[in-house]
């Protein structure tokens, strides 16, 4: 035979040259769990900021950043234009609210408590409420207010 030539068991009867037959792959094939994941991360950035549940205020704008985040979620009391002391979402009296703190800070890891209160409440009422969480055990007090607004620099 030639050196070109191919043999006669190699041959089919078509003149092909037969192939093995392929075996299955045994490989996991990701893509499609990879498009699925990148679907489910962008509902969920895009469901999350509706999922806050809160009291409805109008915060003052400052030019502050935001804080960094947490392992344990802060407490959150909230000052409304009416002049009503809340606790995450229930209403809480004046009267009980030193009372309750302390058993809420009793329960807790940490002392950081953030404090929402309306814009159109008065100073004197906010550091009344102020005075009311350092003195039930909340010493970390951050004060949460909308972004965008005046800066010192003028810009």
């Amino acid at each position: 035979m030639a050196g070109g030539t191919i043999s006669r068991a190699a041959r089919s009867g078509t003149g092909r040259v037969r192939r093995a037959p392929r075996r299955a792959m045994s490989e996991i094939n990701v893509t499609p769990f990879v498009d699925v994941m990148l679907v489910l991360l962008i509902v969920f950035m895009v469901a999350a900021p509706m999922l806050t549940v809160g009291v409805p205020l109008e915060l003052p704008k400052t030019a502050a950043s935001a804080l960094p985040t947490e392992e344990e979620t802060p407490l959150t009391v909230s000052l409304t234009a009416e002049g009503v002391v809340l606790i995450q979402d229930t209403e809480v009296p004046m009267a009980e609210l030193v009372l309750r703190l302390r058993g809420i800070a009793a329960e807790r890891n940490t002392d950081k408590v953030f404090l929402r209160a309306d814009g159109a409440i008065s100073y004197n009422r906010v550091m009344e409420v102020m005075g009311a969480l350092n003195a039930g055990g909340f010493a970390n007090i951050g004060l949460v207010t909308e972004v965008g607004g005046p800066t010192l620099t003028g810009e």
